[in-house]
């Protein structure tokens, strides 16, 4: 519903796992983040590449910007997007200090991370954005289009 990639216009179905990830990418709230290896953790099954495998290929109708490197850099090639909605949100970020002033920040992990909990969810913040509009609402601008170095062509079934 929504996710429309290469694959699924010429009939394949969405791979089990990929809607997996997509769900929980899904339900990560505005202001948070997981990691690639925190979402497959949460799920149970595959790895941080497949997750990014998975992001890449399909991610462009959900909040790809909540899926996320352990370092807390920003997505190469989509830093200022990402940033943008970072800030839309209110992202915890660490500004670049010192010799990397104009650099831009990273994610400040320890306060942005996200449990997976409902608990978790709580950013201190009043209202927020909802991100993509919703499972059937692409980002216009596309998808990350980013794929981990060496990731494997298989994705495990779900």
């Amino acid at each position: 519903m929504g996710r429309m990639s290469d694959e699924e216009r010429s009939g394949a179905a969405l791979p089990d796992y990929a809607e997996l990830v997509l769900d929980v990418a899904e339900r990560i709230p505005p202001g948070r983040v997981m990691t690639y290896g925190d979402v497959a953790e949460w799920l149970g099954e595959g790895g941080p590449r497949q997750v990014g495998r998975v992001m890449a290929l399909y991610g462009s109708a959900v909040p790809w910007w909540r899926v996320v490197r352990s370092d807390g850099v920003l997505l190469p090639g989509h830093e200022l997007r990402a940033l943008g909605h970072y800030r839309d949100e209110g992202t915890p970020l660490r500004e670049a200090t010192g010799a990397s002033r104009g650099s831009l920040p990273r994610l400040d992990m320890r306060r942005a991370r996200w449990d997976g909990t409902p608990a978790g969810a709580d950013t201190g913040r009043a209202g927020g954005h909802s991100g993509s509009g919703g499972r059937g609402a692409p980002e216009p601008d596309g998808p990350p289009g980013y794929v981990p170095e060496d990731l494997p062509e298989d994705l495990p079934e779900g």
